[in-house]
């Protein structure tokens, strides 16, 4: 899968997705360590990549709309760990095809994944 991971991730999550054979790319990676959530999901969207994020302004419309884009993942794991994290998206990812995602939000916690249709075009 293609995926885009915001500032707020660390690295370390990076490296096991790739491991996992995801294709990666960090806002770190690439000058946006400072970015505006806009300009991350720009650039997710540029890139056709599902953007993974720990953003709570992802899913609140009246912050920042979401109508066409590969798709967001919002994780919601507290606390944050690289490990608690990997262990929720490993296998979530493994279960799910990039198209999926598409024009989907999806708050992902240890107690479910909530998929939250974004695009009002019938996609």
């Amino acid at each position: 899968m293609r995926v885009f991971i915001d500032q707020m991730i660390r690295q370390e999550l990076a490296k096991t997705l790739r491991d996992h054979g995801h294709d990666v790319i960090r806002a770190s990676e690439i000058g946006l360590e400072r970015a505006d959530d806009a300009v991350i999901l720009d650039v997710a969207c540029r890139e056709g990549r599902v953007l993974l994020t720990l953003d709570g302004h992802f899913g609140n419309w009246a912050v920042l709309p979401l109508n066409r884009h590969p798709g967001v993942v919002r994780l919601k794991v507290h606390p944050p760990t690289v490990s608690a994290i990997e262990s929720l998206l490993i296998s979530f990812l493994a279960k799910h095809r990039q198209a999926e995602f598409e024009n989907r939000l999806v708050i992902l916690s240890l107690k479910r994944a909530r998929w939250i249709k974004t695009s009002t075009d019938g996609k």
